[in-house]
């Protein structure tokens, strides 16, 4: 992982360059025939006489909560060097290319189930190994779910086969029952020797943090749950452990989510027919209680419409009085839905990944955290993504390769759970905690006075869902910290 800058005196040039996947952030801007670029936004802001919201942005973030799928940021005129992308400065006659330099490679798999789960297992197991070298001590983000779990395990193993001392693991634990993975964490903790850390962010931690929260992310996000990842960061500081191994990236690259389930079997029927994939959906539905025919139907279909898609958030968001119609984000999706290859590569790109990734940066090195990322070391990912898909999803069981991988280290009720949450908040109840902040936060926004209906918002704001109301609150918070105007 990089983002760096290197002045060539000879050549005249700055060359500028930023990691595969964009772990490591790089903005930057043109003021006043200068171009100036930082690793964070703050840094950007100092040079420009107002900060103006990017109202596209904005927009796109309010009605469909999609954020990151450019290379525009939420202030206007400034912008991120995508991924796998290089920037080169022309001193002598200022101007600048920006050039990619690395593509995901897609590659025919004949492997068997066995030889695919060795093969993974080593790939994993050697980038796991290389993060944990480190003259600093390391530790571990461990949620309860199987990508973190998995990390923590196999890293807690090589740890100590090496030091003879535990693998720290910091846990955010939630306050709603709903949400609690702790008693996995601790499961996972016990069977794998770990010495285990739990944060418990209470509702007055969340409302002393929120601006502080916000001043990190630079940028608005979609949920509270930034909240718990910022929680851990700032434990594993307090116990000086200044590098934290994390599961992110596993979902995007070994098929974690359940929206992965039309294209997986739409694989399987053009590579083995219709009475094979109607086996595999059956057997989803053994193993994930809401993968009927039915279900997998009605999603694919939702997400091809192009109008179904617009109907569905002009309902949500009924109160907007500035609404794009062009949703270009969500017809390339939907271009991308039925081809797995290309539905990961997009994720990776566009959708998942990058959002994740900035959160996980902003957090951490707010707190002096160096993170690292074990699924998404390059060649980790690419020996995931030409996986046999049947053994990405297999018998209703989503990311099975690495339930195979990781079956040996842990419990059976770890290894093969069912639900996913994932360092989730109780934003139920801290969210119930605040409503009359939020209100009256989001009364006085300029910003959302100028997008919406603001008096409509207002009357609809109980029936909205807890995801809606923290985006329009969240949007509310940022302009006042940043002192944000819009056109």
């Amino acid at each position: 992982m990089w983002a760096f800058a290197i002045y060539d005196k000879e050549k005249e040039i700055f060359f500028c360059s930023r990691d595969r996947f964009g772990i490591k952030p790089f903005y930057y801007t043109e003021i006043d025939d200068k171009l100036v670029f930082g690793s964070e936004i703050k840094q950007l802001l100092t040079f420009q006489k107002k900060k103006v919201a990017n109202k596209r942005i904005l927009i796109d973030f309010i009605v469909t909560s999609i954020q990151d799928n450019t290379n525009e940021t939420f202030f206007e005129n400034i912008y991120k060097l995508e991924q796998s992308h290089n920037l080169i400065y022309d001193l002598k006659n200022n101007t600048y290319q920006i050039k990619k330099y690395y593509s995901i490679k897609f590659e025919n798999n004949n492997m068997s189930l066995e030889e695919s789960v060795i093969n993974y297992k080593k790939e994993l197991e050697r980038a796991i190994d290389y993060r944990l070298r480190s003259d600093v001590k390391v530790g571990t983000c461990l949620s309860g779910g199987l990508d973190s779990s998995s990390v923590a395990a196999i890293a807690a193993s090589k740890y100590y086969a090496k030091s003879g001392n535990k693998f720290i693991a910091i846990h955010a634990k939630s306050i709603e029952k709903e949400t609690d993975e702790s008693e996995f964490a601790k499961i996972v903790a016990e069977t794998s020797n770990l010495d285990l850390k739990i944060v418990e962010p209470s509702i007055q931690d969340f409302k002393e943090n929120i601006d502080e929260v916000v001043f990190t992310q630079e940028e608005p996000f979609g949920s509270p749950s930034i909240f718990m990842q910022y929680f851990v960061m700032k434990k594993a500081k307090e116990i000086g452990c200044t590098v934290m191994l994390d599961g992110q990236g596993g979902d995007e690259t070994l098929l974690g989510y359940e929206k992965y389930y039309p294209s997986a079997y739409v694989d399987v029927f053009k590579k083995s027919g219709l009475l094979k994939t109607i086996k595999e959906i059956k057997k989803s539905n053994k193993n994930n209680s809401k993968m009927s025919l039915y279900w997998i139907l009605k999603y694919t279909v939702g997400t091809l419409s192009s109008s179904l898609r617009k109907k569905e958030y002009k309902r949500r968001t009924s109160f907007m009085n500035i609404y794009d119609n062009s949703f270009t984000f969500l017809d390339n999706l939907s271009k991308n839905y039925l081809d797995v290859n290309k539905l990961q590569e997009y994720e990776i790109k566009y959708t998942n990944l990058p959002v994740l990734l900035r959160y996980e940066d902003k957090n951490s090195m707010r707190h002096s955290i160096e993170t690292r990322l074990p699924f998404i070391d390059y060649k980790t990912l690419e020996n995931a993504l030409n996986i046999n898909i049947e053994y990405k999803i297999k018998d209703g069981w989503t990311k099975y390769i690495l339930r195979k991988v990781i079956d040996k280290y842990l419990p059976k009720n770890i290894v093969w759970r069912k639900n996913k949450l994932g360092f989730n908040a109780p934003e139920n109840i801290w969210l119930k905690e605040i409503n009359n902040e939020m209100i009256a936060e989001i009364k006085n926004s300029k910003i959302l006075d100028s997008l919406t209906c603001l008096d409509k918002l207002i009357i609809q704001f109980d029936t909205m869902d807890n995801r809606l109301k923290w985006r329009l609150y969240n949007i509310a918070i940022w302009e006042r910290i940043y002192d944000v105007e819009i056109n």
